[in-house]
């Protein structure tokens, strides 16, 4: 696998699976991914999932060092409280997590928490949350007085050991995201359009993508799988649709405005799953080769983190590997 590379899973989530055997899932995803070389393990967040520090807590039990990536969102809790999770789950596996802050999230869950701040602004707020979590992490003692927060004197035990200060991302698709990215020295991910389309990144963290892959020996062999996965979906559709409508998020705004492309050997880049409501990703799609060319061009943009679709099986993350065991091999 190419060296300046990180490659991250996803959790499945709670509302997909039966409760008897969710918790089964979990472990084994988290397993799975870890086999095939992940570094983390991204773990969902929202009104309707099972609580993102519990899952973590599963994943660090049943793994030997894949990092859960826990998503967070400002509002569910105040930052001295993060840090005390990140701060003891440490403490108590010696291992490390990483962080993926949220300044957005589902509208409806925002408005059933009472939270009606405007997007620019969940994105200070966010700031503010973040820049205070590094201080007690880094074991500060801290004062700080926000537009949102205010502590004073505050002190984080137990103390984290500086080898496993948490990694930290946060989604950069908009110019208030990438703002935000800089200033609490955050890699920004970004849900991608095609490479041919993504201009050239010049963060000084070099940010990241969310995206799936299906891939096989051969393109029709690959598309074959995508269209049994991600079918046609009527509902689906529309289900898409009333999201966009009330959603404010960029990233959802700019993908749904993305014509579809006709689906060719020449074209892996496909909007279908993330049309239909089946996933929050666009997908590549295609033989090896072809998909690890398609990351290569990514890489080459300087995108060096990629965050994948939760998997639906260890076959799966056999074959993604398999991808990104080429790339390294592809010319520039």
């Amino acid at each position: 696998m190419a060296t300046n590379l990180q490659l991250f899973s996803t959790c499945p989530q709670s509302k997909d699976f039966n409760q008897d055997v969710y918790f089964k899932q979990v472990i084994d995803v988290a397993q799975w991914s870890e086999a095939a070389g992940c570094v983390g393990i991204l773990v969902y967040t929202d009104n309707g999932l099972a609580d993102p520090w519990l899952i973590a807590q599963v994943i660090l039990q049943n793994t030997r060092s894949i990092a859960p990536l826990v998503a967070v969102q400002p509002i569910y809790m105040h930052p001295y409280t993060a840090a005390k999770m990140v701060s003891t789950l440490s403490y108590l596996y010696k291992r490390k997590i990483y962080l993926n802050m949220l300044a957005g999230g589902f509208k409806n869950d925002l408005i059933a928490l009472g939270d009606d701040t405007p997007h620019d602004d969940r994105y200070l707020r966010t700031t503010e949350y973040t820049l205070i979590l590094k201080a007690l992490l880094r074991g500060e003692n801290v004062s700080f007085e926000g537009k949102y927060y205010q502590v004073k004197n505050l002190k984080l035990t137990p103390a984290l050991d500086p080898e496993l200060f948490p990694g930290i991302l946060i989604s950069g698709s908009s110019d208030a995201g990438l703002e935000a990215s800089r200033a609490i020295g955050a890699t920004a991910i970004k849900y991608p359009k095609p490479p041919g389309e993504e201009e050239v990144q010049n963060e000084s963290l070099a940010p990241g993508v969310r995206v799936g892959i299906i891939a096989r020996d051969s393109s029709a062999a690959a598309w074959e799988v995508g269209y049994e996965r991600f079918p046609e979906d009527r509902k689906g559709q529309i289900a898409h649709a009333v999201a966009m409508k009330v959603s404010d998020s960029l990233w959802h705004k700019q993908l749904s405005a993305m014509g579809d492309q006709p689906v060719t050997e020449q074209n892996p880049y496909w909007l279908g799953p993330f049309k239909n409501y089946r996933t929050f990703c666009p997908y590549l799609v295609g033989d090896y080769g072809q998909v690890a060319h398609e990351l290569k061009r990514y890489l080459d943009l300087g995108f060096e983190t990629f965050i994948l679709d939760i998997p639906p099986s260890q076959e799966e993350l056999t074959h993604i590997r398999k991808v990104f065991d080429e790339v390294s091999q592809v010319g520039a």
